[in-house]
């Protein structure tokens, strides 16, 4: 049994991950901010077999990382698989994103992906695969700023690629039908997106350590 954290395990893909792989008789360990998500989403996953937990943690915040190390080392000793989903995005002209939104998304999307890599590699023994997306490959109209960020972990990730003897997938996929969209009109119908139970299968069926997995 592999024991698999996923960051944003709470819901929209990285919900849909942890069932996907928990199918596969691994044991996941769901991380995010959200208290009643991430109860709900390891509630759902044991009602249908499979084992999961989950820990609160704010990936932005170094000493709430720090405390995710120690609770994971006490608990699980080691993990064989990071999987880093968390995320979020504003859109729009980018003369009209606010500071708040930028130090948001630079923060989570990059410093979070950062620090929680860098804090929990000496346990990580087996992979660590980077949800990007397909804004990790391209600019695009009305995304400059979430661009920017996705450009900057594909970056992180091509370079820890280089760098560390474990497997490091990036993993990059267009808009799914997620709460990612609940707050932002820059995608008036949601409904043409992929289901993002559809993108978990296919990231599962292609995690073989591969460099990157694309999915358009």
């Amino acid at each position: 049994m592999k024991k698999i954290l996923i960051t944003g395990g709470g819901s929209g893909l990285g919900f849909e991950l942890a069932k996907v792989y928990a199918k596969e008789n691994n044991r996941l360990i769901l991380i995010g901010r959200n208290k009643d998500k991430l109860e709900r989403a390891v509630s759902e996953v044991t009602d249908n077999g499979g084992t999961a937990d989950y820990i609160l943690c704010d990936i932005t915040d170094i000493e709430s990382v720090k405390r995710l190390n120690e609770t994971l080392l006490k608990k699980y000793h080691s993990i064989d698989c990071l999987i880093n989903n968390a995320g979020i995005g504003y859109f729009g002209p980018i003369e009209k994103l606010t500071l708040n939104e930028l130090d948001q998304m630079l923060s989570i999307n990059v410093k979070g992906t950062i620090l929680i890599t860098q804090t929990l590699l000496p346990i990580i023994t087996e992979k660590i695969i980077n949800i990007i997306s397909t804004a990790g490959l391209k600019g695009k109209i009305n995304e400059a700023a979430y661009v920017a960020s996705k450009f900057a972990v594909r970056g992180f990730t091509e370079s820890l690629q280089k760098e560390l003897t474990i497997k490091v997938t990036a993993v990059y996929m267009g808009g799914m039908a997620t709460p990612f969209w609940d707050k932002s009109s820059h995608i008036k119908d949601t409904r043409r997106l992929k289901d993002p139970s559809v993108v978990a299968k296919e990231i599962l069926s292609k995690d073989d350590g591969r460099p990157e997995i694309i999915i358009n």
